[in-house]
């Protein structure tokens, strides 16, 4: 049987944790979260744990993909693919400088 724990890892990639930095501001600079921030009153402080919190599972994530551990990705991946999940219908969105520089061509 499986045991899940969290696993702190020490050693930090500085590359991992810029990376884990920035694209925990793409997910929630200018998003609903943005919004519902200011919506519902949540505290600075409160966006700061829910920030952190996404920030460490993004680094994670990416350590393992960097060290090739696709077992224990493919783990994850069953653990929260759950029936209950209120995401229904994944469309990638994707955000960067490709974009702008095809609009200028047109």
């Amino acid at each position: 049987m499986k045991v899940w724990t969290n696993v702190r890892i020490k050693d930090k990639n500085r590359q991992v944790e810029v990376l884990a930095k920035s694209l925990t501001n793409y997910l929630y600079a200018y998003g609903p979260i943005f919004e519902l921030s200011r919506k519902y009153n949540i505290s600075s402080q409160d966006r700061k744990i829910l920030d952190q919190y996404t920030a460490n599972r993004i680094a994670g994530l990416l350590m393992l993909y960097l060290s090739k551990d696709i077992t224990r990705i493919n783990d994850i991946a069953n653990k929260y693919n759950i029936e209950a999940s209120l995401v229904e219908e994944i469309h990638p969105e994707i955000e960067g400088y490709i974009d702008r520089y095809l609009e200028k061509e047109k």
